[in-house]
């Protein structure tokens, strides 16, 4: 079987100051900042909101950061925004996600941008895809539902929230490419969000879900829902050590939703530097450890040059696996 592995605008209206004073670790010159590309509540608030109240708790921070919202584009309108107005923005950071990497791999922050266009500075947490039915669905691993699909793709209803072309909808791509089956020919509906798709799954509605694997929990723990496979590259512990890997069970497919952060074009390498290390220390507490457990995700170290050689791989990747499925030409 094949293998694919996973990757002069307005000023945000709202603004959100934490509060509470705290010492530092390293300078900083203005008020630090985390930009959010979308609107409160979301995962880029999420991944605003583990910089800021991490930062804040472990003290490598003069002041307290500030989180923004500029929604527009699934975050086309952010990085313009950046690269138009804040390119060399010292305090400034976006928060960024695989989606971003997908949105530049298909050119929808324009065509005149690529992953060369900001600095990337480091990611602190990953969640992964899954595959997932509901309790009482027919198929009992992956095998037995790839082997519908081969014989049959529109018998089987999947939904997820995205249309064609997301983050949700190139999971199912892939999972059908792996074993053989045109993603072109799956019956997909799209819905707007996670929990959308969740409750049309658990309604009937839909016989399919590919979602995140953190988001599950709470349906796990019901006996709501069956999850046939993580697409991660090998098991995760806890809650989630008796789900089977998309690649364990013969389809090698991974999809990785890392959060992390990027930053202006032209900001000097002594200011990058000085988020990198701030990001690496708070990576390494504890409390920050739990902090992220509590949010759902797991662990992912990559800062630096390091990440910012993954999120350009990723973009490549992910170029060559819109040609495969269809999406560009």
């Amino acid at each position: 079987m094949s293998t694919f592995s996973f990757a002069s605008l307005r000023r945000p209206l709202l603004a959100v100051a934490l509060a509470g004073a705290a010492s530092v670790s390293y300078a900083q010159g203005g008020k630090p900042e985390c930009l959010a590309p979308a609107k409160p509540g979301g995962g880029y608030d999420l991944t605003c909101r583990l910089a800021s109240n991490g930062l804040e708790q472990a003290s490598l921070l003069e002041t307290p950061m500030l989180v923004n919202y500029m929604p527009g584009g699934i975050g086309a309108v952010a990085f313009n925004h950046v690269n138009g107005v804040r390119k060399g923005d010292p305090d400034l950071i976006v928060a960024a996600s695989t989606g971003a990497a997908l949105n530049l791999a298909l050119g929808k922050f324009g065509r005149q941008y690529d992953a060369s266009n900001v600095r990337w500075v480091g990611a602190l947490g990953v969640d992964y895809g899954a595959v997932v039915v509901a309790a009482d669905a027919p198929w009992q691993n992956l095998d037995e539902l790839m082997k519908e699909l081969q014989s049959n793709p529109t018998s089987v209803v999947i939904g997820a929230g995205g249309t064609v072309g997301s983050q949700d909808w190139m999971k199912a791509a892939l999972m059908a490419k792996s074993g053989g089956v045109d993603p072109r020919s799956l019956r997909y509906v799209s819905f707007e969000g996670g929990g959308e798709s969740l409750a049309a799954l658990l309604g009937g509605h839909i016989q399919v879900f590919t979602g995140d694997l953190a988001e599950l929990k709470p349906q796990l723990d019901s006996g709501t829902i069956r999850v046939l496979a993580a697409l991660s590259d090998e098991r995760m512990d806890g809650a989630y050590a008796e789900i089977p890997t998309a690649k364990e069970q013969g389809y090698d497919v991974q999809w990785p939703i890392w959060r992390g952060y990027y930053m202006g074009p032209e900001v000097s390498d002594a200011d990058y530097q000085a988020w990198v290390e701030r990001l690496q220390e708070l990576d390494g507490k504890p409390e920050f450890a739990e902090m992220r457990e509590a949010r759902g995700l797991f662990p992912m170290s990559k800062f630096g040059s390091d990440f910012d050689t993954y999120v350009k791989d990723q973009v490549e990747e992910f170029r060559g696996l819109a040609k495969e499925v269809g999406l560009v030409k």
